[in-house]
């Protein structure tokens, strides 16, 4: 069964049909495994000792400078680079910066910047429905189906479980395509060591060589910070298809949702229901009062002139796609809409 076959079998409730999984070989299955390990518990485990080093003893103003740092580096270039320039080209970067924002983010340990690209892209053509890679809905709306979908939308998708792999060719060729973005996706392991022995350095050269510095560098501004940014980029996958609030139409059976309080941490990328609305608009905290740090930094890029062709909102385009009164007096009162999908037809349907 094809994902635009189990598509026509969804009603939106029950859990996804399967699709038939592609045959991989047990060493390429393992393999995948032991990479994603380290990945995702390699920073846990800077967490845990980052800690027990802090116990009793504070932690500087250096390695929280060094921290905050490489964050927003490797974070922008996760928002700004890898999602609203290459995914869903908001905007034309100049050659130079384009490629920057490939290695900012391709320090983030969240994969290759070509597999990272074409993941998002898919996710946005299934939007929790079969062939959305990452949806909480996955195993249904039940309260145990949600939770298993939560685990899954968050961390459990990264481990192989979905049976059909993102074709990188079908998803992203226009990357495939580009020499550089070839050269910083084949690079991307050399960068996940540099994302780590950079602070290290300057640690170290802050500390006037002493090891202890470089240590508590390289666990506070290396491994601490990259679980934080991974686990926010993950919580934007599960929790913002879960919790919030959604004042924009978007496509049926897609429930992205605005979560204020990660909008900060997020960079901007928690007003998520309004992406999904519109995903190639640069902005995506349109409301007063939103914050959105990402949309900062592209103004600040187009007005240097490294930037062009910036799609920011419009009125009249936010208008046509804003939910309308009679949807939000028509919500169970205290009850998120996203916990019980809405039926079909419920809310207009809007091109991506």
């Amino acid at each position: 069964m094809t994902a635009a076959t189990a598509t026509a079998k969804y009603d939106g409730t029950g859990a996804f049909p399967e699709a038939e999984p592609a045959a991989r070989a047990p060493r390429q299955r393992g393999m995948q495994v032991a990479v994603t390990m380290i990945l995702v518990a390699g920073p846990f485990v800077g967490l845990v000792i980052a800690l027990w080093m802090l116990w009793g003893r504070g932690v500087g103003l250096a390695d929280i400078g060094l921290a905050v740092f490489f964050y927003l580096l490797t974070g922008f270039g996760v928002t700004v680079g890898f999602h609203r320039c290459l995914t869903h080209r908001s905007f034309t970067a100049r050659p130079a910066l384009r490629v920057a924002l490939a290695i900012a983010g391709s320090m983030s340990f969240e994969g290759d910047v070509i597999t990272w690209t074409a993941t998002h892209r898919r996710h946005h053509a299934f939007t929790d429905r079969p062939g959305d890679p990452h949806s909480p809905y996955r195993f249904g709306t039940g309260p145990v189906g949600q939770l298993r979908g939560l685990a899954h939308a968050h961390v459990g998708w990264l481990f192989g479980s979905d049976p059909i792999p993102t074709s990188p060719q079908r998803y992203a060729p226009d990357l495939l395509a580009d020499r550089s973005m070839q050269r910083v996706s084949s690079a991307f392991p050399a960068l996940c060591v540099a994302s780590l022995a950079l602070p290290a350095a300057i640690g170290w050269a802050l500390g006037a060589g002493s090891a202890r510095a470089a240590l508590l560098a390289l666990l506070w501004a290396g491994l601490v910070r990259i679980f934080l940014l991974q686990h926010v980029t993950w919580s934007v996958n599960s929790l913002c298809h879960l919790l919030g609030n959604r004042p924009f139409t978007t496509r049926r059976h897609d429930r992205a949702t605005n979560l204020w309080p990660l909008a900060v941490l997020s960079l901007g990328e928690s007003w998520h229901n309004t992406h999904h609305s519109d995903p190639a608009c640069a902005r995506h905290g349109v409301d007063r009062g939103q914050i959105d740090l990402s949309a900062g930094l592209i103004r600040m890029f187009e007005r240097a002139g490294w930037v062009s062709g910036v799609r920011w909102p419009s009125a009249a385009r936010l208008e046509r796609r804003r939910r309308l009164p009679v949807d939000v007096a028509a919500q169970v009162p205290g009850r998120s809409p996203v916990l019980t999908p809405a039926p079909d037809g419920a809310a207009r349907a809007t091109s991506t």
